[in-house]
């Protein structure tokens, strides 16, 4: 394939003075007053400078630690600022001495250059009130993820590492190659005749009426065993897991109705929420359309797919030729990016893989949104950047997007302060990971397991030359 040739790759670091200033203008922003959420912790709120509104929540027995908190993907137009990722593990954070920071981002949406300043920003501000951490350590779930590695990648001098939970490290331009591809089968194989645009949306009436449409052809092929099969195979271009939600029952491994049942739900919402709604913000900020499925052979990418077996056996169910789809796939009039917006999104959003300091990135198994196969996006990277020895990886056997219990977002975090302590990798396995997190909250489940996620189907990082050919 030929995709455009992007712009050079983002500065890693901002200059002493720059950030000088930066401090200066969070000062600035610093409220008056300090209100107590608790008797013994200091919260405080502001705004910085670019409109973002950010919050910190100190203990009084403060443990020298700060946790810079980088939230998900917001599409407003409520916009605020979050410090934890959720109640639960807020309160055991704050329990256990752990001071938190985390910003708004001053836009909504894929808001990565709004958002990386912002959250470094809110730590400046935090400095300068609480003086300087002991440790400093980054951390974001699903957008915040991509957040949290850009910070890693970009201002490693700021964090002493980082933690991605859920999240998209596969980054910018893979997330939407990835997205077009469903999308792209669902119009080819469910709505032939329709005119539908997968990309260059022109606002978000025309973004939810391309949903609705697609997803109306969704629903009519579900009554169908010939419409579920295609429904199947448009879920394996995305890697859609087979068990995507907690509320769903964990399907045999050889129940194929079952599973293209949870996947039905899945494919419909990621066209309610992410291929069109969302794809269409993204492409303004972009300034155009930054996917293209120019070059892609789908028979090959089905191949690669964590549930190809289930689509051949629901074809052969329903006496449909999977063959004669695929050639219709390949067939179709395909679509070409915008170069420039190609190189927006992968200057503002792609990686390099070279990691400064530790990483740690966890994923459930079970993730529609956002699969876990991101993780092996990640690792291709890092690898052939050279910092596989800063990078581990841990899964937990759960369904659904970011379905992390507190327990389980806490050993993540003890298991990064080890690595900080004594300079190496240890625990990382699931046993210890499960032990971590049963002595952090006893209450709340403990899943880690043994994984290995297949391949990443459209992998995008500016460590491969061969990827921005």
């Amino acid at each position: 394939m030929t995709p455009p040739t992007p712009t050079p790759t983002p500065t890693r670091s901002r200059t002493r003075t720059a950030w000088a200033a930066a401090v200066l203008l969070a000062v600035t922003a610093l409220p008056a007053s300090t209100a107590a959420a608790a008797a013994d912790t200091s919260h405080v709120e502001g705004r910085l400078p670019s409109g973002a509104a950010y919050m910190m929540d100190v203990p009084a027995g403060w443990n020298g630690t700060v946790l810079l908190f980088s939230h998900g993907y917001t599409s407003g137009p409520a916009n605020p600022a979050q410090d934890a990722p959720d109640a639960a593990t807020k309160t055991l954070l704050l329990e256990k001495g752990y001071a938190l920071v985390g910003s708004s981002y001053a836009t909504t949406g894929w808001a990565v250059t709004d958002a990386v300043p912002d959250q470094l920003a809110a730590l400046a501000a935090f400095t300068d009130r609480f003086g300087a951490a002991g440790r400093t350590i980054a951390w974001g779930r699903s957008y915040g993820g991509l957040v949290t590695t850009a910070i890693a990648e970009r201002h490693p001098d700021r964090i002493d590492g980082s933690v991605a939970l859920c999240g998209l490290v596969q980054g910018g331009v893979a997330n939407w190659n990835n997205t077009l591809d469903p999308a792209f089968a669902v119009k080819t194989l469910l709505a032939p005749g329709s005119d539908v645009p997968l990309v260059d949306l022109a606002d978000q009436t025309a973004a939810t009426e391309a949903a609705n449409t697609l997803t109306a052809a969704v629903d009519s092929a579900q009554t169908t065993a010939a419409g579920r099969a295609r429904i199947a195979l448009a879920a394996a271009l995305h890697n859609i897991p087979v068990w995507n939600q907690p509320t769903q029952p964990r399907p045999a491994a050889t129940d194929w109705d079952a599973q293209q049942a949870n996947q039905y739900d899945a494919v419909k919402g990621l066209l309610k929420i992410a291929a069109f709604n969302r794809r269409q913000e993204a492409e303004v900020r972009a300034g155009g359309n930054m996917s293209w499925n120019t070059g892609v052979d789908y028979a090959k990418l089905l191949g690669r797919s964590s549930v190809r077996k289930e689509v051949t056996e629901l074809y052969r169910k329903a006496g449909l030729s999977l063959t004669a789809d695929l050639t219709t796939l390949n067939r179709a009039p395909r679509i070409a990016a915008d170069p420039a917006a190609v190189a927006w999104m992968s200057g503002t959003s792609s990686f390099t893989g070279e990691l400064a300091k530790p990483q740690l990135s966890v994923h459930t198994i079970g993730d529609a949104l956002v699969p876990v196969q991101t993780e092996s996006a990640l690792r291709r990277a890092v690898t052939a950047a050279g910092s596989s020895a800063l990078l581990r990886q841990a899964y937990v056997d759960n369904a659904g997007h970011c379905t992390f219990s507190p327990a389980e977002q806490l050993a993540a975090l003890h298991t990064l302060e080890d690595r900080l302590t004594t300079g190496h990798w240890r625990g990382t396995d699931p046993a210890a990971l499960n032990s971590r997190a049963t002595a952090a909250d006893p209450t709340t489940p403990t899943r880690y397991v043994p994984y290995r996620p297949t391949p990443y189907l459209r992998p995008y990082d500016l460590a491969h030359p061969a990827d921005r050919r």
